[in-house]
Parts: structure tokens; C-alpha cells; sequence
């Protein structure tokens, strides 16, 4: 599970050059998520194991289940390819994506809080630092803008502006 994003990469041979992949990152948890994952799975030890050892490791192995494939089953995919975007389950044309602004560090931080649209649509994961802003263009739509988590946020900037 790589959080390295393929950039310019390869599309498959019965694909045209509107789908070529520019841009792909996965946002995967980093290792402290699976950390805190596998503490709260232990501590299913600790509640059951007063009503029998099996019990506790049982709980133990169950919640650890859910917790990954809960974490699996959200971790979105930005994709960008020369014809749209899509940020986990939402998409867009790319003809409607207007200025996109790579935001580090402290700047991230008040576009995630403070300056953050009550309207704008919010692909966040507290374990990513960066945010990309991608402004939408298109009349029909109220969501101002879109704002990502990204490791990579001057390479997907790069890619949307292409």
C-alpha cells in the first residue's frame, strides 16, 4: 500500500488519450492510524477477557476485522485525467475546475478551519497535513470550491492546471 502518487502514469491498452491517468494518489492511513487500530483492538481483550480468555481474543480479532476494513473500504482515490476529476465518489469534468492552490502547514490549517466555505465539498483526512483548493466553475453547482487532503499537493495542483 504505497502512498507514492503515479503521476503521467501508463493508461491501459484499450484506453483513449482523454482517460490517460495524469494524477493518482490513494490516501492511505499512515502507520500511526494502523497503530491506534491494532490499541483499540487489543483493548477488546481487556473488556472481555472477565467472561473467558477466548472471549477477549475473540473481540480482539473481531474488531480488528472492522476497524480495517472500515479504514479500507473509505480511504479515497484522487484521480485526474485530461477530460475529470474525481476526488473519492465525486467527480466533475475537468472544464468545470477552475484555480487550483497547493496550501502547506500552518496556511493548510486555516483552510481547513477558519477559512474554510461552509459549502465547499471536503475530502479530508486529519492524517494528511495538505490540502489542495480546486475552485468549480460551474454555474449550475453551489459548491464553490473543492478542498482535498493530498501528500502531494504541488503535483496534484500541477496535474489539475495541465
Amino acid at each position: 500500500m504505497s502512498s507514492e502518487p503515479a503521476v503521467n502514469a501508463t493508461p491501459d491498452s484499450g484506453a483513449t488519450p482523454d482517460s490517460t491517468v495524469l494524477y493518482l494518489e490513494k490516501l492511505w492511513p499512515t502507520p500511526g492510524i494502523w497503530l491506534i487500530v491494532l490499541g483499540l483492538s487489543a483493548a477488546g481483550i481487556l473488556m472481555f477477557i472477565p467472561i473467558s480468555t477466548f472471549a477477549g481474543y475473540a473481540a480482539a480479532v473481531i474488531m480488528l476485522v472492522i476497524q480495517v476494513v472500515a479504514l479500507l473500504w473509505s480511504t479515497p482515490t484522487i484521480k485526474v485525467t485530461r477530460e475529470s476529476l474525481q476526488v473519492g465518489r465525486a467527480h466533475i469534468e475537468r472544464s468545470f475546475v477552475g484555480d487550483v492552490t497547493a496550501y502547506r502547514d500552518a496556511e493548510a490549517m486555516a483552510q481547513r478551519g477558519p477559512r474554510l466555505n461552509g459549502l465547499a465539498f471536503l475530502c479530508l483526512r486529519g492524517w494528511i497535513q495538505h490540502v489542495v483548493r480546486i475552485e468549480i466553475t460551474d454555474p449550475a453547482d453551489p459548491t464553490p470550491y473543492w478542498l482535498a487532503s493530498s501528500r502531494r499537493p504541488e503535483q496534484l495542483a500541477k496535474a489539475l492546471r495541465s
